[in-house]
């Protein structure tokens, strides 16, 4: 939440690369966020939640549309963009929720347990959706998560016990997301 600037840094510096985003708004971090609980807008269809960082930051509508209709592509939303967050399962939910935060082609796409609320199959086809994002598109993903079996998708993983790293390491046995066996 503080990479995100959704919270205040108590004490030391935020980096990303050489720049120090510690007092940047959100809104100038280039860093999109998946919540766990999705965090839709209910009275908002999918297509103006998948838009709304877009108007926010006042794209172009033809743009807006573009990158709008790609992400849907991408995470097989195409025939939903008109329905309300009411009448999607947990996983179309989900999906939504990175679509919002792809379009943005944001440098760091943070995931606060992206897969905790939905069931083992919806989990991996979640998984792996993030990992076709990372491939077109080459941001950098963070992702926490309190289950082990993912951390196997990762090239780097940081293991935090109390608010200190306990472990920090390359993965040399990096597994795609349809590999994983939990």
């Amino acid at each position: 939440r503080m990479l995100a600037g959704l919270e205040d840094v108590n004490s030391g510096v935020i980096r990303i690369g050489d720049r120090d985003v510690t007092h940047l708004p959100p809104k100038d971090r280039d860093i999109a966020m998946v919540f766990q609980n999705y965090a839709l807008y209910p009275h908002m269809t999918v297509y103006e939640n998948m838009a709304f960082g877009l108007r926010q930051a006042r794209v172009d509508k033809a743009e807006i549309d573009r990158r709008v209709r790609e992400a849907a592509q991408i995470l097989q939303l195409e025939s939903l963009l008109d329905r309300m967050p009411r009448a999607l399962s947990g996983g179309q939910r989900q999906r939504v929720a990175i679509g919002r935060a792809i379009v943005k082609n944001p440098d760091i796409l943070l995931c606060d347990e992206p897969t905790g609320a939905l069931d083992y199959k919806t989990s991996k086809e979640i998984l792996k959706l993030i990992e076709t994002v990372n491939e077109k598109y080459g941001n950098t993903i963070i992702m926490v998560t309190h289950n082990d079996a993912i951390k196997n998708m990762a090239d780097r993983v940081v293991k935090l016990r109390d608010g200190q790293i306990r472990k920090n390491y390359l993965n040399e046995s990096k597994v795609a997301a349809d590999d994983l066996d939990w």
